[in-house]
């Protein structure tokens, strides 16, 4: 209803960097030197995405050398031990794979980020198949849209509607991502509602409210 949602193909990065299950340690450290990424997607057959190779997954091998009590480390950390002897991308990778669509708004990847506490998340089509990546800093460019397209925004998909010129007076300016809304209307009821709309507009920061209560007639000659 209130606009649009960007979604994850809109800032995804299409060139993704990816390696098969038999792909060798020093290939995938210096795959990741190359592509300067952290982990990497792992995939077989026509690109299905099997799982993600980080690099927390590859610093167990440099914690070994400081510990080589392979015994005293499997009775605390047994998957810790099987990652330091792993010497392949099939068997250092966190499998299944955390993955999203192409088509899932940003809000959604953003979520299945913080739920999992990863970086980045190989994006998939239906079937599994790899179409991209989409990292935090992608889901951080919305805030780079420009003030005026918000706040137009919020003008045309939200202002007008709840607060229609026959019962307020509303003016909409947006600076560094804060939109505030100033001026007055008779339906003070809806600012909460307002307020979650802007909230979730893309680019907006905050929101802030400078609105009068116009207790004035509706309709009444001469009134607006």
């Amino acid at each position: 209803m209130y606009g649009n949602p960007s979604i994850v193909s809109d800032v995804m990065t299409h060139t993704v960097a990816a390696v098969g299950r038999q792909a060798r340690f020093k290939e995938i450290v210096q795959l990741m030197q190359d592509w300067r990424v952290s982990a990497l997607p792992v995939i077989e057959g026509e690109g299905r995405v099997v799982g993600v190779v980080s690099e927390a997954d590859m610093l167990p091998k440099e914690e070994m050398r400081d510990n080589p009590d392979v015994a005293h480390l499997q009775l605390r950390q047994p998957v810790d031990v099987a990652k330091a002897e792993a010497a392949t991308a099939g068997d250092l990778m966190s499998s299944p794979a955390v993955t999203v669509q192409a088509n899932a708004t940003l809000a959604e990847a953003a979520r299945v980020m913080a739920r999992d506490g990863i970086k980045r998340l190989p994006v998939v089509d239906r079937v599994g198949l790899l179409e991209g990546i989409v990292s935090r800093a992608d889901l951080l460019k919305v805030f780079l849209r420009d003030d005026e397209d918000i706040a137009e925004e919020v003008r045309r998909e939200i202002v007008s509607p709840l607060f229609p010129p026959s019962s307020s007076a509303v003016q909409v300016e947006v600076h560094d991502g804060v939109a505030t809304l100033t001026g007055r209307t008779h339906d003070t009821a809806m600012v909460p509602v307002a307020a979650r709309l802007v909230r979730a507009v893309e680019g907006v920061v905050d929101v802030q409210f400078d609105l009068a209560h116009d207790d004035r007639g509706v309709g009444e000659p001469g009134r607006p």
